[in-house]
């Protein structure tokens, strides 16, 4: 009951803001109600105190008191929609005392009365509720809470302060080695591709919920892929739909399509939700199930697995293949895809179940194929991975673990299994002031020695507890996990810009709302609650996952809870509640969204799709109460119920996303949503805003173009004088006819400005030069300028003052000479420049950046005729050498060089000393030299063109040779199409 009550809490916290403000507009009220609303207010302000109460108890709550829980949440609920409903029907009082004034607020009373007293009937009808739900209390004897030791906003019992998990260390995702795993190298040979093993091959991994499977599997993939021409990863269940998987694969291992292509291939973008063209050939090797003539949408569906089949059996028969499909419950769905994957063309599909017949079924033929079991852990195996899981914790800004001691019956009662482990030891980092006797009373609460966790199940008695453990603002954010699918990556940026947009978080502790978001993030994620599987070149978490026990557990809570309506998932959690509040729907499959349209919707304030609309009704929509609008991946959006007109009618919508969305333009009235935060059209058709957005005044985030395709976005000159709020406008584009590059200067709130195409004029260089030192002394961290067609770059020394807070930087097009300024730029973590600056020289100048974290020196995946004639004079005027200097860049952690022709580059001795990965991309390499002397040195990473010349690839195949078993870095190769 204790998540109930923290995501009660915050929603009457939410609730409570609102009523505040609404008192505090003047608006034109019938007699009493003003006096109503602060009734409500103050009886929510008592409840909210209650359920704090609650939440701080030592003990458990009895029925009536859940009960009781459930009324304050629904009439919490309802006060909240009515609260929305008055702030989209009636707009405050016109204000001023002149008789004009005086004339149109008489006639704007006579206008709205029948409104006002429709109002005022629900706001007393809420009052009832809320003071029948308030002595209901005293009527049945739900008693006072206990006091207990109240826990701090953020860190449960740990006292920590929002500040100090602002931040987390920056670092870079590795291979996860697992843990317990004795016959890794073994399987690692096995995989690896052999000329004399054409045949295919399937590695069954089995083992028990939690014992690490996945894990395996990743490391496993991540280090061997590179091996294999193509390559994709998928997470099933036991409702995995064959479509929907070998969907995903085919999205994954076939090449995307090229510029020219996408106009045509639009929907070939979608990683996960594409939509597989027709193919006109049909292979007979590949069976298929039978049509039903009476069944038109059944020979439909069928049509179309057929042609998917078809199309990933013929790509696959060329290509050496490597998949990965995660958790598998029934051997029908293997038996169903197998003969998608060519048996002659040396493919490895690693697959993980947890059931010993499935891995069976999978692999069934003994000469060529491996069952591998996976144990719990044994021996001194848990202590070990207790201490790494402990280790890899550090407070924000310091470079040293945290040495927390605790007894051994910490782990000792996780039984061995990995999840359970790893989970305690999140706990671990959280409690540091925890004494060895309130750890053994912890443990014997959760398990009575001699008593261990022995099974999947006896884990939630774990994960129970740590969510427990949870101040209520955390708690809420971790139940909005459920809204993403099983497997899902998902993106950090996006999920906190929901949870601003939702209202979960809010100002404290002197932090914006945005670091305060990013603090619970941290939490989440330093608790193990959520575990990151990828990391920007910045060295920030970019995406993070959720285990699937874990995630199993996050939607029974919100669907008791009436927080989340799932559809469509691996789970079903029927709902206590017919009114659905927010819903997520997984799969757009008619057989299993068909209660959607039953469904009354006319709450709902956030929706999010995952796949095609294009089956999807929703009647009783109310889109005046939606907030959160999330169809980013969604095709058939033109074609779908949910119009573009009917997104402009969302009048209270905070959060829109349609990325990756067939849209091609936002119509006029756009300007209605008024309250929009987050703009999102990235990899769209959009090529320009409407002139009305300038209208958005609440907008803080646009975010436009295409970074595959080098589309851009025009804005119109109507932004400049609204938009003060305005803190990321990416994908622009700075044209004569729009926005001016001396407009810019008016965003005084940007934090991050990305620029993908200047127009050749020395106009707009000189305005933008002057726009940027201005902007650069208000709140400026971000400057991507990405370019190759225009001779900006060449200005960038004409600044009489230049960005001094800049922490990224990426200047990518004709940079013939960097910035003098560059070297001065002290806080700068990230930076990125064009392929055309890659001289030992300019190397020295920037060595001197001691907060450097990832350096990249990059160019245009198209063939560029200007930048490589660029890149062939610097190679004759250097030598045709690149030496990377000694003393220097002394905390960069990543280096990556994206160029055709890459001179012979050379490290000195003590040369980067904290470098762990190196990444080069090239056609042509004329050598690497000194990477043995580096001591952190973990992953070296060669992208070689398929088109290499055969000196090329003798070289990289020197270096692997060359590549010592006791070496400390461990040497990727890998090919691309140029």
């Amino acid at each position: 009951m204790e998540l109930a009550v923290g995501a009660s809490e915050a929603t009457l916290r939410s609730l409570l803001g609102k009523l505040g403000s609404l008192l505090a507009e003047e608006y034109a009220l019938i007699h009493g109600v003003r006096g109503d609303i602060q009734f409500i207010n103050d009886e929510l302000a008592s409840m909210q105190c209650f359920l704090s109460n609650l939440s701080n108890s030592d003990e458990g709550h009895d029925e009536q008191t859940e009960g009781w829980m459930k009324q304050v949440r629904d009439v919490a609920y309802d006060i909240e929609d009515c609260v929305d409903d008055f702030a989209y029907s009636l707009e405050p009082d016109p204000g001023g005392n002149d008789w004009l004034t005086v004339v149109r607020r008489t006639l704007y009373q006579i206008r709205t009365w029948r409104l006002r007293h429709k109002i005022a009937g629900k706001i007393r009808e809420l009052k009832k509720g809320a003071q029948h739900v308030g002595d209901r209390r005293s009527r049945y004897g739900v008693p006072d809470p206990k006091p207990g030791k109240k826990k701090s906003h953020l860190g449960g019992a740990t006292g920590y302060l929002a500040a100090e998990h602002q931040e987390t260390t920056r670092q870079l995702i590795g291979i996860m080695q697992p843990v317990g795993l004795k016959e890794m190298p073994d399987l690692e040979k096995w995989i690896s591709f052999d000329e004399s093993r054409k045949q295919r091959g399937v590695l069954s991994i089995v083992g028990c919920g939690g014992a690490g499977k996945t894990t395996i599997a990743m490391a496993l993939y991540r280090k061997l892929g590179p091996q294999f021409q193509c390559r994709a990863m998928v997470t099933v269940s036991q409702k995995a739909d064959a479509e929907v998987v070998l969907r995903d694969i085919l999205a994954q291992v076939k090449p995307k399509a090229s510029n020219g292509e996408q106009q045509t291939k639009h929907s070939s973008r979608a990683v996960s939700e594409n939509k597989i063209p027709v193919v006109g050939s049909i292979l007979s090797r590949i069976s298929l199930p039978s049509r039903k003539p009476e069944d038109n949408a059944g020979i439909a569906g069928q049509d179309k697995l057929h042609q998917i089949k078809t199309e990933l059996y013929k790509h696959l028969e060329t290509n050496r293949y490597l998949l990965l499909i995660d958790d598998v419950w029934s051997s029908s769905l293997w038996q169903n895809i197998k003969n998608c994957f060519p048996d002659n063309s040396g493919g490895r599909i690693i697959v993980t179940t947890r059931f010993q017949a499935v891995a069976v079924t999978c692999s069934a033929h003994k000469d060529h194929d491996l069952v591998q079991a996976v144990e719990v852990l044994s021996g001194d195996q848990p202590k070990r991975l207790f201490q790494k899981t402990v280790s890899e914790y550090r407070c924000a800004g310091d470079s040293q673990p945290i040495q927390i001691e605790v007894p051994d019956r910490v782990w000792e009662m996780c039984g061995g299994l990995p999840l359970a482990i790893v989970t305690m030891a999140g706990l671990v980092t959280s409690k540091p002031l925890m004494n060895e006797g309130e750890w053994l009373a912890l443990c014997n609460s959760l398990f009575p020695e001699p008593e261990k966790c022995r099974k999947p199940e006896d884990f939630m008695r774990i994960i129970n507890y740590c969510y427990n453990d949870l101040p209520s603002d955390i708690k809420i954010c971790s139940l909005y996990l459920s809204v993403f699918p099983k497997g899902r990556k998902v993106s950090r940026k996006r999920l906190i810009r929901r949870w601003i947009a939702e209202g979960f978080v809010r100002e404290k502790q002197g932090l914006s709302i945005e670091d305060v978001a990013e603090t619970c993030f941290n939490q989440l994620m330093e608790r193990k609650i959520i575990r990151p599987v990828e990391h920007n070149i910045n060295g920030k978490v970019k995406s993070c996952q959720v285990h699937d026990m874990v995630l199993e557990y996050i939607i029974s809570k919100a669907a008791e809870e009436d927080f989340i309506t799932v559809v469509g998932s691996h789970w079903s959690m029927p709902t206590r509640s017919n009114k659905v509040r927010r819903l997520s729907l997984h799969n757009s499959d008619p057989r299993r969204t068909k209660n959607v349209d039953t469904m009354n919707m006319s709450h709902v304030r956030s929706l999010t799709v995952f796949e095609s609309l294009d089956k999807l009704h929703f009647r009783s929509l109310k889109t005046e109460l939606v907030q959160v609008l999330d169809l980013e991946g969604c095709t058939a959006l033109r074609e779908s119920h949910i119009k573009v007109s009917d997104i402009c009618k969302m009048i209270l919508l905070k959060y829109l996303s349609l990325r990756r969305t067939d849209i091609k333009k936002l119509p006029p009235n756009i300007c209605k949503l008024k309250n929009l935060e987050t703009l999102d059209i990235r990899e769209t058709e959009v090529e320009e805003l409407p002139t009305t957005i300038g209208q958005m005044e609440r907008i803080n985030n646009i975010f436009g173009g295409d970074k595959r395709t080098r589309k851009t976005l025009k804005l119109p000159e109507e932004l400049k004088e609204t938009m003060k709020n305005l803190r990321i406008l990416s994908g622009i584009e700075i044209v004569d006819g729009s926005t001016a590059a001396s407009d810019l200067g008016y965003f005084t709130g940007l934090k991050k400005l990305v620029i993908c195409r200047i127009h050749n004029s020395a106009e707009i260089f000189r305005d933008l030069l002057s726009s940027i030192q201005y902007l650069s002394g208000y709140s400026l961290q971000t400057l991507v300028i990405n370019d190759e067609s225009s001779d900006f770059f060449g200005t960038l020394d004409s600044m009489s003052s230049y960005p001094t807070d800049l922490r990224a930087l990426e200047l990518s097009g004709r940079l013939f000479k960097l910035p003098k300024w560059l070297n001065s730029l002290n806080d700068l973590v990230k930076l990125t420049l064009s392929v055309t600056a890659l001289r030992t020289d300019n190397l020295l100048f920037l060595s001197g950046l001691n907060s450097l974290f990832s350096l990249t020196f990059s160019s245009s995946k198209k063939y560029n005729p200007a930048i490589a004639a660029i890149v062939e004079k610097n190679k004759f005027d250097s030598g045709g050498e690149i030496f990377i200097p000694a003393g220097g860049f002394s905390k960069l952690k990543l280096l990556r060089i994206f160029v055709p022709l890459l001179p012979s580059l050379n490290f000195a001795k003590k040369a980067t000393p904290q470098l762990e990965k190196l990444e080069l991309r090239f056609k042509m390499l004329e050598g690497l030299h000194g990477i043995d002397e580096i001591e952190m040195l973990g992953d070296v990473i060669l992208i070689v063109d398929s088109q290499a010349r055969g000196e090329t690839k003798a070289r990289v195949d020197f270096l692997k040779k060359k590549e010592n078993p006791s070496s400390k870095y461990t040497l990727i190769v890998n090919e691309y199409h140029s």
